[in-house]
């Protein structure tokens, strides 16, 4: 598996981060991108890798991104879309989306399916951190989607984390015959800094109830590490949702193939020039 080239959002910290070190150990060229540029160039340089900045509250920087990767790498093995947060009150990005839903749904699934072509050919794993929030936090509205009607920061990220589900599991449907493999994950309580801009429950929780469960992000890293490296179809199953490298429980109708497809559909649509 040596010389793979593995992209990595949100990989300027924490789990993103953690990933990057160990799978540029195991012999891959990492990719980093990452929000803050000087967060991003600290940790690429540390790998000596390549690395892009991208802000996914701006589609436009994923276009450019997209078109970057594009230009410079003719395979990309492994797509690991791991940038999102839990944000604070609700705000409308550039592009007029719930931050949220863009950060953590929409510019990932504009980054892929403008990847789709290259990661066909390369025969790629695209693989979600999602989160058990989905089930704790989510009340899913297919109607509701920039969260005008209902909107708490926690219930935004329970959602999003849900359709990290969703898109893992139509990528599967609609790909992979031609190539793409897909899985999510739930990490684990980690420490990291997702929640930074946020003063939600779900936030103070992280740092008080469940402050001695949470897990350094080396921990955390290590599905998706696991899902990069080892064979879709022989040790886990694309389509699927993992935790602690095993198939986790689902909110109950995220296996619902229409809910799926309305999804993909409507994202497409958000995101289509």
């Amino acid at each position: 598996m040596a010389g793979r080239t593995v992209v990595i959002t949100g990989a300027s910290d924490g789990i993103g981060a953690a990933a990057a070190r160990e799978l540029q150990r195991r012999g891959d060229e990492v990719v980093v991108v990452g929000r803050s540029p000087e967060k991003t160039a600290a940790v690429a340089t540390e790998l000596g890798a390549a690395s892009f900045t991208a802000d996914f509250a701006r589609l436009d920087d994923v276009r450019t991104l997209a078109a970057d990767l594009l230009a410079r790498y003719p395979r990309i093995d492994v797509l690991a879309n791991n940038a999102g947060g839990l944000m604070g009150p609700r705000e409308e990005t550039v592009d007029g989306h719930e931050k949220t839903f863009q950060v953590n749904h929409l510019a990932p699934f504009l980054l892929t399916l403008l990847l789709s072509d290259r990661l066909a050919e390369s025969g790629a794993t695209v693989i979600a951190t999602s989160s058990v929030a989905h089930r704790l936090y989510s009340d899913f509205d297919i109607d509701d989607l920039e969260s005008r009607r209902h909107y708490r920061p926690e219930l935004a990220y329970g959602n999003a984390k849900l359709e990290n589900i969703l898109f893992t599991r139509e990528l599967h449907k609609r790909f992979h015959d031609r190539g793409i493999s897909s899985a999510a994950f739930h990490p684990g309580v980690v420490a990291t800094s997702f929640s930074a801009g946020s003063r939600s429950g779900l936030r103070l929780m992280y740092r008080s109830v469940l402050n001695r469960l949470i897990l350094p992000a080396e921990k955390g890293a290590d599905t998706l590490v696991w899902l990069a490296t080892t064979t879709p179809g022989v040790d886990w199953q694309s389509g699927g949702y993992y935790a602690k490298r095993k198939p986790a429980r689902l909110k109950k109708g995220v296996d619902d193939p229409a809910l799926a497809a309305a999804l993909w559909d409507r994202s497409s649509a958000m995101v289509t020039r």
